[in-house]
């Protein structure tokens, strides 16, 4: 009973996380232990950064995506002399290989801060971000995945709304009509201290306000309904929406502004709370009910992400860290699992493991490879237990993941106990048998 428990996840939807803000965590032992965490807290997405020059582990990435968690890959390059594409090619290959799908390039490319002095200060600082950009995104989209056009700052030294506006203009003007296809935005959803449905609606409903000028008694896209201004950006530029990831939830500012919290731990778990109603809600819902009404976030939100699981205690944002490295998580964890387990919707970990609401494998009796092939014994020892049970046979951890039941051949050498808490945190039942030959063929005769 509780393994089958576990195959039924809570998952909102749109509900994700930061990781740590460097690319120092990614260990099987780091993977272990946060898709538990991940697992209780219904998170769809995870924000997870990469170096240019290498990629993320291989079994890090399947094993988020066997979860059932989508990572979304920023790379943050440089300006203004970021590297080539065919210097990044050979990482963007192996994440589209892996089964990544979404890779952000840059980050506030609209802040001074961003660039050099000079290049700061030259003309057509947009169309100067979109030569180097370009050539990037479209080797994302030729590797398979989405490119996801940087968050801006909201507001910024270059007001994002209209940096946001000059870049699809000159996308469409470039005629980048298949880029535009797959292209992702993204948006920081801070608060700056405003309730959450400050500016909701977007340009439509605010419309006397300009870049760098919001009258009294009107309502800027500073704050977490940002995604209605940006939704707002397409269709006017182009007629259609662009799926948006917001990031940064929670935050009432840029973190380097050291800003600071002003909630109390227990006031920022019910604001948290609040956020993750807007994320579930139906969007032509009209309203929840959770102490004041809470509008659903702009439909065209693809994933949303708090800031921050955790960072190191060194890091400058190492206060924002839901989980401490000493002490216990902060009260917004017990929160949100809290309204995961009451609200997520029950999936199974993999995208591709349901057919009519079952597994698609029954039992699948998983075997070692080595460089010079499959061992013959191995294939020996097991035939009375497969004519007994019929199982299906395989090599894959992937594949494995989508059967109900899951007998593995080998020692921690082969499969390593992680790789196993991968297959129980996909929902399966995992049996483990190892030995020498002998030993192996005795207890599948106990079976």
């Amino acid at each position: 009973m509780e393994e089958n428990a576990k195959s039924e996840k809570k998952n909102i939807a749109k509900l994700g996380f930061h990781y740590y803000p460097d690319t120092l965590h990614y260990s099987e032992r780091d993977l272990a232990k946060w898709l538990i965490e991940l697992d209780e807290l219904g998170a769809a997405w995870l924000v997870i950064q990469s170096p240019p020059d290498r990629a993320i582990p291989e079994n890090f990435i399947r094993g988020l995506i066997r979860a059932n968690i989508e990572p979304v890959i920023q790379i943050l390059l440089p300006l203004p002399n970021p590297p080539e594409a065919n210097d990044l090619k050979p990482v963007l290959e192996a994440y589209s290989h892996w089964g990544v799908r979404y890779i952000q390039l840059f980050d506030r490319p609209n802040l001074s801060t961003s660039w050099s002095s000079s290049a700061w200060f030259q003309e057509d600082l947009v169309e100067r971000f979109l030569d180097r950009y370009l050539p990037l995104a479209e080797a994302v989209q030729e590797a398979g995945m989405h490119p996801v056009f940087p968050p801006l700052e909201p507001g910024g030294n270059y007001w994002d709304s209209a940096f946001l506006r000059s870049a699809i203009e000159s996308i469409l003007r470039r005629k980048q009509t298949a880029l535009l296809e797959v292209l992702v935005i993204s948006a920081y959803a801070y608060t700056f201290s405003k309730p959450l449905d400050w500016g909701s609606g977007g340009a439509e409903s605010w419309p006397a306000v300009r870049p760098y000028f919001t009258p009294e008694g009107s309502e800027d896209q500073r704050g977490f309904r940002i995604a209605d201004w940006y939704a707002s950006i397409c269709r006017t530029v182009l007629g259609r929406d662009l799926e948006i990831f917001l990031y940064g939830m929670g935050l009432q500012f840029n973190p380097a502004d050291e800003q600071g919290e002003s909630f109390s731990p227990e006031v920022f778990a019910s604001f948290a709370r609040e956020i993750a109603v807007s994320l579930t809600a139906e969007n032509d819902a009209k309203e929840i009910q959770i102490g004041e009404s809470i509008m659903p976030v702009n439909p065209a939100v693809k994933g949303a992400s708090f800031w921050l699981l955790a960072a190191d205690s060194e890091s400058e944002v190492y206060k924002y860290s839901w989980y401490p490295e000493e002490g216990n998580p902060l009260p917004v964890v017990g929160a949100i699992k809290a309204w995961a387990a009451e609200n997520g919707k029950p999936v199974l970990a993999s995208p591709h493991s349901i057919e009519g609401g079952t597994r698609q494998l029954n039992h699948y009796l998983l075997l070692p490879t080595y460089e010079w092939g499959v061992a013959d014994w191995h294939l020996d020892v097991i035939r009375p237990f497969v004519k007994k049970y019929q199982p299906t046979i395989g090599f894959s951890l992937e594949e494995a993941s989508l059967a109900q039941q899951v007998t593995v051949i080998g020692n921690t050498q082969v499969f390593s106990e992680s790789d196993l808490d991968l297959l129980r945190h996909s929902g399966c039942r995992v049996e483990r048998i190892s030995g020498d030959g002998t030993s192996i063929a005795t207890q599948l005769a106990e079976r």
